[in-house]
This record gives structure tokens, sequence and C-alpha cells, in this order.
């Protein structure tokens, strides 16, 4: 197994981590007795799985240690990270989270850029999604709506509608994507 890959298993298995201490930190900003050691614990992990996204990256390009295992497993933790990070702020009890509709269109554009993603290679298998800027500006706003929960700052609503506008955008801009090229591949009428 290559340093990459093992990278981005690590980044896998402080997931858990980082949503017990978010969970526990929720629970006792719940109990009115805030651990903030918790949360710092959290936002920690967070950063730390999240500079791994780059690292094994790097570490796969600089010796040419991409592979198979490694392009299905990093999109994954990716997505791992980010939807478990979306997820649990929006329902822990923490002073600053969420709001519901943010991770309901997470998930929804996630699930609509998959079932695109498995229909368009079910009709031409030759077909690859290239990432928009849109979609990259997705995952770069919502990197930064979680660290802005997750440090607690009290002007965050700017940065989650930012989040969700360019994660609506892209959703909408992969599905019309889709769409085109299911139209440009469709077989000839006979």
């Amino acid at each position: 197994m290559t340093l990459a890959n093992k990278i981005t298993i690590a980044r896998i298995l402080i997931i858990p981590f980082f949503v017990l201490f978010a969970v526990y930190y929720g629970r006792s900003v719940e109990l009115g007795t805030p651990q903030e050691w918790q949360r710092h614990a959290a936002v920690i992990l967070f950063i730390v799985a999240a500079a791994t996204d780059g690292i094994d990256g790097w570490v796969a390009r600089r010796f040419k240690q991409r592979t198979t295992l490694g392009a299905i497993l990093d999109p994954i933790a990716d997505r791992g990270l980010l939807l478990t990070a979306i997820i649990t702020l929006s329902l822990s009890q923490w002073t600053y989270g969420f709001p519901l509709w943010f991770p309901v269109l997470v998930i929804a554009r996630d699930a609509v850029i998959i079932t695109g993603y498995l229909v368009v290679k079910h009709f031409d298998a030759s077909i690859e999604p290239h990432p928009s800027w849109t979609g990259k500006a997705a995952t770069a706003f919502q990197m930064i709506a979680i660290s802005w929960v997750l440090l607690q700052f009290d002007h965050h609503l700017p940065v989650i509608w930012i989040a969700g506008f360019f994660t609506l955008v892209s959703g909408v801009g992969y599905l019309l994507d889709g769409i085109g090229q299911l139209r440009h591949h469709d077989p000839p009428h006979a």
C-alpha cells in the first residue's frame, strides 16, 4: 500500500473521532457546561483531516503513487469528511450550527451527482466526469463554512449562504452537463 493511500485511510479514520468530540461538545453546551477542550479537539481533528487531503494528493503526484484504490478512497474521504462535519454541526447543540436546509441541500446535490454519474456511465462507459469551477467553489465554501461554525464565529450565516449558493449552482450545473452528455450520446433512432 502506498504512502498516499495510507494518508487517505488515516483521514477516513479521523472522521469518527471528530464526530465524537463534536457531539460531546454539543452535549456539554446543551447541559450548560461547555467543555471547550472538546470543541478544540474537534477543530484540530478537522484541520488535520482537511490538511491530509492536500498532502495525499501531493504525495501521489510527487512520488508517482496514483492508484485505483486511491482514486476510489480519496473522494470517499473528502465527501465523508465534509458531509459528516455538516450533518454533525447541524444536529449537535452547538451555540452556532448549520441551519437544517444546508445539510439537506448538500446531501441532495451529492445524491444528484452520484445518480447522474451512474446513469451516464450506464449509457456510455467512456464518458469521464470533469469537476467544474462551481463544484470546486462549492467544496471550498463548504470547508470555509464548516471552519466558521467550528470556530463559533457569530456572523457565520453569510458564509453558509454563499456555500449554499455555490452548492446549488454546481448541482444544477452537473445535472445539466449530465443531461447534455446523455443527449449527445443517444443511440440513433431507426
